[in-house]
């Protein structure tokens, strides 16, 4: 394993810590002896229904299966969670309004909420043939060219750069008397793909263009990167799993020779310049919930916040009439236009959805596919359990045995699921390994089935077949399955 090296004059951070310090020895032992890969496939293991610890929703499974706040927190808590919510929901309007707290949107923008995006805080996915394309955007952006900017990419402060007229990504809505930047185009083209038993499965292979550029073509340097909003469950506990436990999995040169070469996304924390764990994002490019929560508000709904204060949200030097467009700052709430603790709020809601509970898991087909996705690999990279944080700072996320199925690492994927833009230490072919709780959920929760980072899977058949790079051994694994045992591995992937 190798990580970044810390900087002159700095110490290893605690963001990157390489040993469990908040364990006593007997806690480590018990820690270690659970959260072993188990070979034992004829029964469910202990406490494997519960996937997200204590706070585990056992609510009724229906379409707000996704919106349950944690089971373990507080009455107190509960009050927290359900203004965070509320915010959540909140509609933003444009600048200047009668609704002075809530104005402030834009002046371009892809969502007017973040439930918008992340509707029934479950999976987004793409239009489909409709114009409403609010819960799948794109990035743009290019490599390091010059010197300088290899040196912020090195020195990572700078993930990669923005289309200079465009900035990071395009946002096809703007407020009254200005035009969206453009729209995204999707086209496909079907791939049959023949299984071992000869069940032939079609894959789509997505093309990404913009039409109706509002000020001419976007730089040719730029890349095209299609994102669709991941689920919300389980957010705070995944933030409490403890770096070394992330660390040790890392095996960026494959020394064991298992083909999986998986690596830790190393980012400097925006509020102390250390050096820490990127978990979030498909690329895993943010340290927490919190600026993940900022950087949304700023992007996708133009609402400057304390953590990015740009009151014109992704607008840059070039969009002249974007930046000449009044912003909603109002001074006797404070000097951005979603003010402490609105920020406080969301990301407390976002770190405290629960996770359903498991269904299913002790039926024979169910308990067959969890032993095909063993022994297939899958588990190699999405790593089914690991216990978070004793000293983490809310109880209801402390000392939790959960079931993310991820390792929260960067791998190569291969050719086929490269989107070409790099993201601070992923390249243009790597992504973060996707938590799979809750995956069995989404056409209950969304009503649709499109997975992977752009949705071009129709269903979980062909998210799998899409796995190449590091993911190609598995892949094959699967597709000279039997029927049988492809059915009942999808079964156990819909039991999560």
């Amino acid at each position: 394993m190798s990580l970044v090296p810390a900087h002159a004059g700095e110490a290893e951070p605690a963001g990157l810590a390489t040993t469990r310090t908040d364990l006593n020895p007997n806690d480590l032992g018990r820690v270690e002896a659970i959260t072993k890969p188990t070979g034992d496939f004829s029964k469910p293991e202990e406490f494997e229904q519960m996937q997200g610890g204590a706070g585990t929703s056992r609510k009724r499974v229906n379409q707000d299966a996704f919106s349950q706040f944690s089971a373990n927190i507080t009455f107190e808590e509960e009050g927290t969670f359900k203004l965070g919510n509320a915010l959540f929901r909140k509609l933003w309007v444009s600048s200047p309004s009668s609704t002075q707290a809530s104005d402030g949107l834009g002046p371009l923008f892809n969502a007017r909420a973040c439930q918008s995006c992340h509707l029934k805080d479950g999976r987004g996915h793409p239009p489909e043939g409709n114009p409403d394309a609010t819960s799948m955007f794109l990035r743009l952006a290019r490599q390091a060219e010059t010197d300088e900017e290899k040196a912020a990419i090195a020195h990572k402060t700078a993930l990669n750069f923005p289309d200079p007229v465009y900035g990071g990504q395009l946002q096809d809505l703007a407020v009254p008397g200005l035009a969206g930047e453009g729209k995204m185009a999707i086209s496909y083209e079907e791939q049959p793909v023949t299984l071992a038993d000869g069940t032939v499965v079609s894959l789509r292979k997505p093309t990404y263009s913009v039409t109706n550029l509002a000020q001419g073509p976007i730089d040719p340097r730029v890349t095209l990167s299609p994102r669709v909003t991941p689920q919300m469950i389980g957010l705070g506990l995944l933030e409490q799993i403890h770096p070394a436990d992330i660390l040790a999995r890392a095996d960026p040169d494959d020394k064991d020779g298992d083909g999986i070469s998986g690596k830790a996304s190393i980012v400097r924390d925006h509020k102390t310049g250390e050096l820490t764990l990127g978990r979030f994002g498909w690329k895993a490019s943010t340290p927490s919930i919190r600026r993940q929560s900022a950087e949304a508000f700023a992007g996708d709904i133009g609402i400057s916040n304390p953590d990015v204060p740009n009151h014109w949200g992704d607008c840059t030097q070039a969009q002249e009439k974007c930046l000449a467009m009044p912003n909603g700052v109002q001074e006797r709430l404070g000097d951005t236009e979603a003010p402490d603790p609105i920020l406080d709020l969301v990301t407390f809601y976002s770190q405290n959805l629960a996770v359903p509970a498991r269904r299913d898991v002790g039926k024979a087909e169910v308990l067959a596919g969890k032993k095909v996705f063993y022994e297939s690999g899958c588990a190699s990279c999405h790593t089914p359990k690991f216990v978070t944080r004793r000293d983490a700072p809310n109880k209801a996320q402390s000392f939790q045995l959960i079931w993310p199925y991820t390792d929260l690492l960067l791998h190569d994927m291969g050719d086929g699921l490269a989107d070409g833009q790099q993201v601070g230490d992923a390249t243009g072919s790597e992504w973060r390994t996707a938590p799979l709780w809750g995956i069995g959920l989404t056409k209950r929760v969304n009503g649709h089935t499109f997975f992977l980072h752009d949705g071009r899977a129709r269903n979980l058949v062909e998210a799998i077949l899409w796995h190449g790079g590091e993911g190609q051994a598995a892949r094959d694994r699967f597709a000279a399955l039997s029927k049988t045992e492809r059915d009942a591995l999808v079964k156990f992937l819909e039991s999560l």
